[in-house]
């Protein structure tokens, strides 16, 4: 089929066909019959969501930068172009050459969000290809996947031929090359996934065999065909000098971020308890503030963006924030370009900071004490006090801001009703902070938005030995929550508790899931991340025709002793210090972070030495 004619018959019949036309500024497209190897990038949501994606950015110019090889985007498409796509029988198709992706020697899946995993079989379906890994018996298309998910992708485990743990700029490039030589040499798929589970971060679960307790519980994880016991996560060593594109591709549509990104580091320091992402990435990496500078600079010439973020989990924790500001406010306030800081600590954020982030223009400043009293803070080790919220809102305030938002969750483990109370009472301190100011903002009101998640247990942090509160737990809590608002000046946001209790579900289940991922995918779950889409009456009737009970994998309390889905990947975060971790937690214990004390988490052995070079 000549997808590009199909398409153009039908496109003006959907909502945003600036999705699906490809040919955007900075867009790659180069011969196919010039290239050896084509790969087709799939972030499994929409082009929006897709497109706002750092990592996309980063291994879609990585890939292209070798003249061998043609990476390609391709996102889920709306409900509306989905119709037309199987009426008219259109496969999905890449961006850049509106060809199928049957055509490619790769699909690959970005795994940011457990509710996306009906989407993945849904983009294979659509591709005219089985879902089960076991029934495409072909080299190609190899489906692989990574990302943060793939630290426990057991529940997905029987539709993706192989996994890439860890940081993808090296290991990616690693199997495009031993492909080549599958392809040179016809080896069988088999023969491949072998020889690809040599390959240091690359895990191939049709390796493995898994064997269950009567309690339901696993007793083992049985590596087969000479595949390693444990597969290590890959990162890179060398950060500063590792590659970031100069240039990024540049939506005709309007996208979730739509800006220009610099990463300014990996890993984080901190050691919140709750915070999957701060485990995975560590141990902490740092790019010098003239790499960033440049980077940043070449980013908005290329580009033309207005605005460019300093991206990490923890930007104010950059060592060399200062001068790197200084560097970029010598060209941003010239150009007129917006600096922004996503990630900013109550703990170390200044008036200096304020002047420098708002030096082009003020917009809403966010922080996040995670929970409402000091007690459960230090359960989750944020090691941020009541008094340095206050003060950093104050300084806020000072500094000509009026809207602050405060990110919360609920249901964390040890939470009372008094913890709950408590978000609100400490989002009422900085309401009255506000109007006791002699210097605040004239004229204007002030406005505190709440916004409150509910916890998510999640693997290699020291809370996945924790269950979930139930969603009548969380429903009761969410009414004390309203009910303790006593002003208008705050607004309360709160996720909804049958979305975070299939995402724990997701988060910690093993293989016996895969069958309930298919059935509800079967049903008509799809883009399960969006509430349009989402109904929890499909998973539950999945999981009941699957004989699966989601509160075996979200409410259960685990022991130190149980073997883990994912206890066979290793992620450079060892067991006993999550075990330490989580014994500290329960006893309200504060852990200092990593660059005032050491704390033994095993991340350092990545780097082959001491994390800070002591």
């Amino acid at each position: 089929m000549n997808v590009r004619k199909a398409l153009e018959r039908v496109l003006l019949q959907v909502q945003k066909p600036a999705r699906y036309t490809g040919g955007e500024l900075g867009s790659i497209v180069k011969d196919p019959a010039k290239v050896d190897v084509r790969f087709a990038f799939c972030f499994p949501d929409l082009y929006e969501v897709g497109m706002s994606h750092l990592g996309m950015k980063i291994l879609y110019s990585l890939m292209n930068e070798r003249e061998d090889v043609w990476c390609e985007r391709v996102f889920a498409p709306g409900d509306d172009l989905e119709r037309l796509m199987r009426e008219h029988r259109i496969p999905l198709f890449g961006l850049e050459s509106l060809d199928a992706v049957t055509d490619f020697d790769f699909i690959g899946f970005t795994l940011q969000y457990e509710l996306s995993f009906t989407a993945i079989l849904n983009m294979l379906d659509l591709a005219g290809l089985p879902v089960r890994s076991k029934d495409r018996p072909g080299l190609s298309p190899l489906v692989v996947a990574g990302g943060p998910c793939a630290c426990n992708p057991e529940p997905i485990s029987a539709f993706i031929d192989l996994f890439i743990l860890g940081e993808g700029e090296e290991v990616n490039l690693e199997l495009i090359d031993l492909y080549k030589i599958a392809k040179r040499e016809g080896w069988d798929k088999q023969t491949f996934l072998r020889r690809a589970a040599r390959i240091g971060g690359i895990y191939v679960p049709s390796l493995y065999d898994v064997s269950y307790r009567e309690d339901g519980t696993i007793e083992a994880v049985t590596p087969r065909e000479g595949a390693p016991a444990r597969v290590l996560k890959r990162i890179v060593w060398d950060f500063d000098g590792v590659y970031y594109p100069k240039d990024f591709v540049v939506p005709f549509t309007e996208t979730v971020h739509d800006r220009a990104m610099v990463e300014v580091l990996r890993g984080c320091i901190r050691g919140c308890r709750f915070c999957q992402a701060g485990f995975l990435y560590r141990p902490l990496r740092e790019k010098r503030h003239a790499t960033l500078d440049r980077q940043a600079h070449d980013l908005c010439d290329h580009t033309g963006y207005d605005e460019v973020s300093l991206t990490s989990l923890s930007t104010s924790d950059y060592s060399e924030l200062e001068p790197l500001l200084n560097d970029m406010l010598s060209w941003t306030e010239r150009d007129a370009v917006n600096i922004a800081l996503p990630s900013l600590r109550v703990d170390n954020f200044s008036k200096e900071l304020v002047e420098r982030i708002a030096a082009v223009r003020k917009s809403s400043l966010t922080f996040a004490p995670e929970a409402g009293t000091q007690r459960l803070r230090d359960v989750i080790n944020k090691n941020v006090s009541e008094e340095e919220v206050l003060r950093t809102c104050r300084t806020a305030f000072e500094g000509g801001y009026s809207n602050v938002k405060l990110y919360f969750m609920m249901g964390l483990p040890t939470e009372t009703d008094e913890d709950v109370a408590g978000i609100i009472h400490l989002a009422q301190k900085v309401v009255d902070m506000f109007y006791r100011l002699p210097d605040r903002p004239k004229g204007r009101g002030v406005s505190v938005t709440v916004s409150v998640a509910c916890f998510v247990p999640k693997p290699f942090t020291p809370f996945e030995f924790e269950p979930q509160d139930t969603r009548e737990e969380l429903r009761r809590k969410q009414r004390i929550l309203l009910d303790t608002v006593k002003s208008k000046k705050i607004t309360v946001k709160y996720h909804d508790s049958p979305t975070s209790f299939l995402e724990a579900a997701l988060a910690r289940g093993d293989r016996r899931l895969c069958p309930v991922v298919e059935y509800a995918w079967r049903l008509g779950s799809k883009l399960d991340g969006w509430n349009d889409f989402f109904s929890m009456e499909r998973w539950e009737d999945a999981a009941e025709v699957c004989g699966v009970d989601f509160s075996f994998y979200a409410n259960r309390r685990r022991s130190y002793g149980e073997v883990m889905p994912w206890d066979h990947l290793d992620y450079g975060v060892t067991k006993a210090y999550l075990i330490r971790e989580h014994e500290r937690a329960l006893a309200a214990q504060v852990t200092p972070h990593c660059r005032l004390n050491c704390s033994g988490c095993g991340a350092n052995k990545l780097v082959g030495g001491a994390c800070f070079g002591k």
